[in-house]
């Protein structure tokens, strides 16, 4: 009798508690199509940043730090939802850059990996978002 009670309070907490909900959309993140979730992506306008810049830059940044590129294996895992291979070779984005982009979430940062521009979450080092030929 004390278990179907306790399991009767439980379940009854349990309704009465609301669903947590996704915080509103903030600088530098956006209500994810199709799945009511907010979550932090490039924007039109950075990535429009992101594009000028280079193409402002032209070779000189172009070519720094590109060798050959990624084993196919570990360019295969820069996707979204996965986290960054361990041991990969990054950069920070040019400081003149990141000073014409908005401010990220705390958490977050953008980084340059061959040639593509990622949005990652610092904690758990998961890609959020990839920009890919934008340097080359």
């Amino acid at each position: 009798m004390r278990i179907v009670s306790f399991a009767t309070i439980v379940l009854a907490l349990l309704a009465a508690v609301p669903a947590a909900a996704d915080p509103a959309p903030t600088a530098g993140s956006q209500l994810l199509p199709g799945t009511g979730h907010v979550g932090v992506v490039f924007t039109e306008d950075e990535v429009r940043v992101i594009r000028e810049y280079y193409e402002e830059k032209g070779a000189t940044e172009r070519g720094k730090g590109h060798k050959k590129g990624l084993p196919p294996g570990i360019a295969k895992n820069l996707e979204r939802g996965k986290p960054l291979p361990p041991g990969i070779a990054k950069r920070s984005l040019p400081a003149d850059l990141e000073g014409r982009l908005p401010r990220l979430p705390e958490g977050y940062e953008r980084i340059l990996v061959d040639g593509r521009v990622l949005l990652i979450e610092v904690a758990t080092r998961v890609i959020r978002d990839i920009l890919t030929d934008v340097m080359y």
